[in-house]
């Protein structure tokens, strides 16, 4: 599976990055949405990491770029924003919620929820 994780943190990347490449995932990564919005272009992904926050523009923005593509991947935003209402709001459209700070079962229990759903 291509994950593409976009975060400004690189911690958070690196975290990410190294727990889904030992799960077997293909995993690319981005600081910002513009250079997640490219590699969304030039490559396959299958699931999408985002944080809802980000200095230059936050997963809501690149979600809604996403809402009327034809083979759009499934979606985690990896916030430690996210309210009550955002998860019912992500819910409804069939995107994942994971609430930083988070434990690895935790990242593992939504990935595989994600991936079923």
């Amino acid at each position: 599976m291509n994950v593409l994780v976009v975060d400004d943190e690189q911690l958070v990347r690196w975290f990410l990055d190294r727990a889904l490449k030992k799960g077997g995932h293909d995993v690319t990564t981005a600081s910002n949405i513009t250079e997640a919005a490219e590699k969304l272009r030039t490559g396959k992904i299958d699931l999408l990491f985002v944080d809802l926050r980000m200095p230059e523009g936050g997963g809501v923005e690149l979600i809604r770029q996403l809402e009327n593509a034809q083979q759009r991947p499934k979606i985690i935003v990896c916030s430690a924003y996210i309210t009550s209402e955002l998860e019912d709001e992500f819910r409804s459209k069939g995107i994942c919620t994971l609430k930083k700070p988070f434990k690895l079962d935790e990242l593992n229990e939504t990935l595989k929820k994600c991936l079923e759903a």
